[in-house]
């Protein structure tokens, strides 16, 4: 998750379904204690697109990786 500090990236999940689905996404990183409601759909979005998913522990590990005080379930790499 290194990526997240260096590379250009969206965090959340509406900027993050738009770039899976705009096709700018290079990969996509998503929390394993995110709602099932959020992670399922993206999760499969993802699949559809070919973007290739690294999970994180919890949204909070998500979140600080991504450089935010809180957590977020979803979070992408741009290409």
């Amino acid at each position: 998750m290194d990526e997240l500090k260096t590379k250009a990236k969206v965090v959340g999940l509406k900027q993050s379904r738009k770039a899976v689905k705009d096709g700018v996404a290079a990969m996509a990183f998503v929390a394993k204690d995110a709602d099932p409601k959020v992670r399922q759909p993206f999760e499969t979005l993802c699949a559809e697109s070919g973007v290739k998913i690294e999970y994180a522990e919890s949204c909070a590990e998500l979140g600080k990786a991504c450089g935010i005080e809180i957590g977020c379930a979803v979070a992408a790499i741009l290409m």
